[in-house]
């Protein structure tokens, strides 16, 4: 340091702090993403010089190698942020006459079966709204209202089969690493017999969103394959979602078992409060989103 810089410093004509290219230096992050950061979670508290230039302090770089060690263990940004201790602000509002209009152009495009146009309108989506409006505003009720269009016979088979395996590509592909970091874990499957699974899905990517750790075991389950894996990675939770009782009301004799070693909560269409008080689980709502919030807040069997 210059006998001139250290003269400024002593003097209190430069605030000490450092500018955000040498930040991004010593922690390991990308000046943009830093940025981000400090937009949407208000990780960063830099000073002005009085020049208007951001001057980065050493409580700003502790907080962001500590958001980057709990990123590393597998929270996301959203919830690392907040144990850091940043205030993590309301996003904005969804604009939703333009969330309508990407969510009526993947509609239109799926049901062309035009699988360019509707990775394109998907892509837009996951570039411009949140994971939570994505799963539940856009895709979930999409799915309904394709399902709905298929049993009035408004939507051939085919329409729904390729709507579904697409949005089910889409969506596995969000799932990479979600089994790594510290969080607590969940095991997430469908009974035997139950092929839908695209809500459980969402259900999980929403859970891995707010720091845990998710083995997915998908549709048509086998209770007992269950358990094994339960006995091997013994879960703080075991999900089971159904959408139709059905699969739900015969496996019920295996699952109290299971419930019996391990927590357990039901969710889906087809769950009831009678039936997840038989089976001493926690009922989760239809809401793929309030589910995930209650579980994260560790809350009771009853939202």
């Amino acid at each position: 340091m210059s006998a001139c810089s250290v003269a400024a410093v002593v003097d209190g004509s430069v605030p000490p702090g450092v500018r955000i290219g040498e930040l991004s230096r010593r922690v390991g992050v990308s000046p943009d993403v830093l940025r981000a950061w400090e937009r949407r979670y208000g990780l960063l508290d830099p000073l002005r010089s009085d020049s208007g230039q951001r001057l980065y302090t050493p409580a700003d770089e502790s907080r962001v190698r500590r958001m980057r060690e709990l990123m590393a263990d597998g929270f996301s940004a959203q919830v690392a942020a907040r144990s850091v201790g940043a205030p993590a602000p309301a996003p904005p509002p969804a604009d939703t006459a333009a969330l309508a209009t990407v969510i009526a152009a993947l509609d239109e495009a799926l049901m062309a079966l035009d699988a360019t146009a509707a990775h394109t309108a998907f892509d837009r989506l996951l570039a411009s709204y949140g994971l939570d409006t994505v799963l539940g505003d856009a895709i979930l009720p999409l799915l309904a209202r394709i399902g709905d269009r298929w049993e009035r016979g408004d939507t051939t088979v085919a329409q729904e089969h390729f709507a579904s395996a697409l949005l089910a590509g889409r969506l596995q592909a969000l799932t990479r690493g979600w089994d790594r970091g510290n969080g607590p874990r969940a095991i997430a499957a469908c009974p035997p017999g139950e092929r839908h699974d695209l809500g459980l899905l969402c259900f999980a990517l929403a859970l891995r969103d707010r720091g845990w750790r998710i083995a997915y075991l998908g549709q048509d389950t086998p209770v007992q394959a269950l358990a094994d894996t339960a006995g091997r990675l013994a879960p703080d939770l075991v999900v089971m979602s159904a959408v139709s009782r059905q699969p739900l009301a015969r496996a019920a004799g295996a699952l109290a078992e299971l419930g019996r070693a391990h927590p357990l909560a039901i969710g889906g269409r087809g769950a009831s409060h009678d039936l997840t008080e038989r089976l001493s689980a926690r009922f989760l709502p239809d809401c793929v989103i309030a589910s995930a919030d209650a579980i994260a807040a560790g809350l009771g069997a009853d939202v």
